[in-house]
């Protein structure tokens, strides 16, 4: 695969507690299993989506949605798979 290819996809939270620590922890164990660029937005802010901590500097809630951007071999699996895991809310329940 093409080392520039490029993914991008929206992914609106749903779980009520948002983007606190666990679900940045999973989000960054699914990144780093990538060689790409990965870029979290939201609210127009743009963060490295492989960094826990600056994940949660998004203070992203229940309703926001996020900007998923990769770049890189795998990135529009990776940015499938973070979407299907925010749009599951983190496997949380309610």
């Amino acid at each position: 695969m093409d080392e520039r290819s490029e993914a991008e996809r929206g992914a609106r939270i749903v779980n009520t507690e948002g983007l606190h620590a666990r679900p940045c922890h999973d989000v960054v164990a699914i990144a780093l299993e990538y060689e790409c660029e990965f870029r979290v937005a939201c609210r127009g802010t743009q963060v490295d989506g492989r960094s826990v901590m600056t994940l949660m500097t998004l203070g992203a809630a229940v309703g926001d949605e996020l900007l998923l951007w990769a770049r890189g071999e795998g990135a529009q699996e990776l940015v499938e798979r973070v979407a299907r895991l925010v749009e599951a809310g983190f496997d949380e329940s309610a």
